[in-house]
């Protein structure tokens, strides 16, 4: 009962931990947040095993952690208001070419972010050329190009 415990608790500190810092998805980590997420899942395994380390507890808590995670995704579908707690709403950074300076600074997106992602995605090359940017509950960037005149 002790791991179901423990896997739990850590379930809900990493959740809130991670949602406290913001959204990146995995595919832009960079070499840093990497470093950071092996080290938390090291800190993590020795939090929830505590000092058994058989099969059967390592188990325990990985099944744990499923149930937990089935879990939220259930009480999401059944309280909507509690997904946009916990995932986030997409927010715009750039709106007609011109970057919204408290909300970048609050997802901490540059402006190097938003045009790399106007590059790779719409072969945007300069800030005017976008008349939206939003950052996705997902991390992820989308551009929507501005009219072509």
């Amino acid at each position: 009962m002790e791991s179901v415990l423990r896997a739990l608790a850590m379930y809900v500190a990493l959740l809130i931990l991670f949602r406290l810092t913001g959204r990146r998805s995995l595919r832009e980590t960079t070499p840093f947040d990497l470093v950071l997420l092996m080290i938390v899942g090291e800190a993590t395994q020795q939090a929830l095993l505590g000092e058994d380390f058989s099969l059967v507890n390592g188990l325990v808590v990985i099944v744990t952690l499923l149930l937990a995670d089935i879990g939220l995704s259930l009480f999401k579908g059944r309280f909507p208001s509690m997904e946009r707690v916990l995932d986030g709403v997409p927010t715009i950074l750039v709106a007609d070419g011109r970057p919204i300076e408290e909300r970048m600074r609050r997802a901490r997106v540059d402006l190097g972010d938003i045009l790399a992602a106007a590059r790779e995605r719409q072969g945007l090359a300069e800030l005017r050329q976008i008349r939206w940017a939003v950052l996705e509950s997902d991390g992820t960037i989308t551009i929507v190009p501005a009219e072509r005149r």
